[in-house]
């Protein structure tokens, strides 16, 4: 294997473990530490979400950097404000700030790790590669529910200890990340790209904002607040998820390179939309014992098909008019995202508030439909196209 891939692969590892503590354990941590509201909660999602939104501007700020030196910036970002949320983390101010820069450090690194994963992808086997890289996210979710499991069990539920561990492991991803030597990753690119010719990849990628935020906020609110479900439980959940994505990563990959992106995100769309109105119908169930295993096998589903975003990736990277769009074009990809991203959870927090989170899901299941719609009109150019 290539050694800047090993590097690579094992900085992406140490990095996912790190995001992954955070990302399961942390809607119960606000629970526990601060007894906010469904409401309150998609309010929080604005700040959280703020990084995201800039990321075009972070990374074009940062054109003259290699990008595997953003990446590494960017664990050490993440690495020092998990260790600060250890300590300070318990009052809301501080909590609020650290958060947020957190979430500058893994939104600067989101769209960095896929360029970076394109550079080491060989030619025509985009999915592939990307398919690897997701696999290794998955692992990571592995060993951070199996960290979340283990320090709660012999802790009685030490949430400081698990944010010092998450920084330490993302702060030795850093030290990879700065070790690596790709030259691709040194050449000039431009500090912004915006061309009409991406126009679909851009609606696509604010679809998939509201779509994917409507889960990370509310799907395990659901689990939370009306089943009273604890981290614990989060993360034997990812631990299946994960294990079930090693294996679908590579396929998806494999699949996307054999049948193309236009496929596999129709499908995709058809089977969001069905998780969507899996977690609103629930509640019809007749037999209760019925309606937890529901929602556990929703909120699964959703995260194995987080993993076809891969999809609108190889995308842009097929019809990109210059390999230097790449990174840009996904920085913005990841604004527009977000930009969806930090006002759907207010509008979800009302919806529930108001008519329950029946509703929530109903609205989530609409966008999935203008995704079904969108993704069907998906054309690759000639030289891309399989013969």
């Amino acid at each position: 294997m290539n050694p800047q891939l090993k590097l690579f692969l094992a900085a992406v590892l140490l990095f996912g473990v790190a995001g992954g503590i955070f990302d399961i354990s942390f809607n119960n941590y606000l629970s526990d530490t601060f007894q906010i509201s469904a409401k309150t909660r998609g309010w929080l999602e604005f700040p959280r979400e703020t990084p995201g939104f800039l990321t075009a501007i972070f990374v074009g700020l940062l054109f003259f950097i290699p990008e595997t030196r953003i990446a590494s910036l960017a664990a050490l970002l993440a690495g020092l404000s998990l260790i600060s949320i250890a300590v300070w983390g318990q009052q809301w101010i501080p909590m609020l700030i650290l958060m947020t820069l957190f979430s500058t450090g893994l939104h600067l690194f989101l769209p960095v790790r896929n360029s970076v994963s394109m550079l080491l992808a060989k030619d025509g086997r985009h999915g592939r590669r990307m398919g690897q890289v997701g696999a290794v996210q998955f692992a990571s979710g592995i060993l951070g529910s199996a960290l979340i499991w283990f320090v709660f069990r012999k802790t009685s539920g030490s949430y400081p200890l698990l944010f010092v561990l998450g920084g330490i492991l993302a702060l030795v991803a850093a030290a990879l990340f700065f070790a690596m030597h790709l030259p691709a990753a040194h050449l000039q690119r431009p500090k912004w790209v915006w061309n009409r010719r991406y126009w679909l990849y851009y609606v696509l990628a604010i679809l998939f904002g509201g779509r994917k935020q409507i889960f990370l906020t509310f799907g395990p609110w659901v689990l939370i607040r009306e089943y009273h479900q604890s981290a614990a439980v989060f993360a034997q959940l990812w631990v299946v998820g994960a294990i079930a994505g090693l294996f679908f990563q590579p396929l998806l990959g494999n699949l996307i390179d054999r049948w193309g992106e236009r496929k596999v995100l129709i499908i995709d769309s058809i089977l969001v939309t069905t998780v969507c109105l899996g977690y609103a119908c629930s509640h019809w169930i007749p037999n209760p014992r019925l309606v937890l295993p529901v929602l556990f096998a929703c909120y699964l589903g959703d995260q194995l098909l987080f993993g076809v975003n891969i999809a609108r990736i190889t995308y842009i990277s097929k019809i990109a008019l210059n390999p230097t769009h790449i990174a840009p074009t996904l920085s913005l990809g990841s604004s527009l995202d977000h930009a969806v991203s930090m006002t759907v959870p207010i509008l979800g927090g009302i919806l529930w508030t108001t008519y329950g989170y029946q509703a929530v899901f109903l609205a989530a299941a609409v966008l999935a439909l203008l995704m079904l719609f969108f993704s069907a009109l998906i054309r690759l150019p000639a030289r891309c196209v399989k013969h």
